[in-house]
């Protein structure tokens, strides 16, 4: 019997070159935004042909360890997620203090620079999984606001979110795409819905070729699909937004009690 030790290597050379790059990354030795060795050069190390090294750098765009930039090469893909920061994301005081909505306000903490745009307010009938959230029959009206959300001009999520229609009376939230000071939140503090519980279903998938296109997602990274609904001061659901969030760019950091 062969030792472990000198048993031979059966992967594929893309694969045993991916593989090494992979660890090197994980190390640290390849750190964050790192050029990678070029095909030319990895075929070099490794006594390779060039497509073989293409196919290992693939390999990694795939799991979305790096990131091929046209002209420059391939870098390793920045590990600084956007962290979202649960309920304190919905705090009334900060948002009376900044004037700002939750993201922007969450974005400006970390030390980036928020930019959101509104793309569309209509009137739609309920999808179902919305419709049973708000306690509302399928299909009765609600608005649609579909906002796409940037962090230093990086595309990092797209929410889109639905309320009922009744609600909404004469209220900017029913036609208008920016909504003033204290933003949405505040909006509905007007009407009388001041939100003060929050729930999320967090569940991850990969992205539908829109989602990827309009994220500019590198091949196999997936999205994190965060389901919200806002409830008011009498328990009565108001809102519910679904964000597709980009999973290599957004992290999740949720502080809460534990009941007995």
């Amino acid at each position: 019997m062969i030792p472990v030790g000198e048993q031979e290597d059966r992967r594929p050379p893309s694969r045993r070159i991916a593989d090494e790059l992979r660890a090197a990354i994980t190390r640290g030795d390849l750190a964050d935004g790192a050029r990678l060795p070029s095909e030319r050069e990895l075929a070099a190390r490794y006594d390779t042909a060039r497509n073989t090294a293409r196919e290992a750098l693939g390999i990694l765009q795939t799991e979305g360890l790096a990131v091929a930039q046209h002209g420059r090469g391939v870098f390793v893909r920045t590990r600084r997620p956007l962290m979202r920061l649960g309920r304190n994301r919905y705090s009334r005081q900060a948002r009376a203090e900044t004037g700002l909505s939750p993201f922007r306000i969450e974005v400006e903490r970390q030390g980036r620079t928020p930019h959101v745009e509104c793309r569309s307010v209509t009137t739609v009938p309920s999808p179902a999984e919305v419709a049973q959230r708000l306690d509302l029959d399928e299909e009765q009206p609600v608005v649609r606001r579909e906002n796409w959300y940037f962090a230093d001009d990086e595309p990092v999520q797209i929410g889109v979110t639905y309320i009922p229609a009744a609600l909404v009376a004469d209220s900017p939230l029913g036609r208008e795409k920016k909504l003033g000071p204290g933003s949405i939140y505040q909006r509905f503090e007007d009407l009388g819905h001041p939100i003060t519980r929050i729930r999320e279903e967090v569940s991850a998938r990969m992205p539908t070729p829109e989602e990827a296109a309009g994220l500019d997602m590198p091949p196999g990274v997936p999205v994190l699909d965060v389901l919200h609904t806002g409830v008011d001061d009498q328990g009565r659901p108001f809102e519910v937004t679904r964000f597709v969030m980009r999973a290599d760019l957004n992290g999740l950091d949720y502080e809460m009690p534990v009941e007995d």
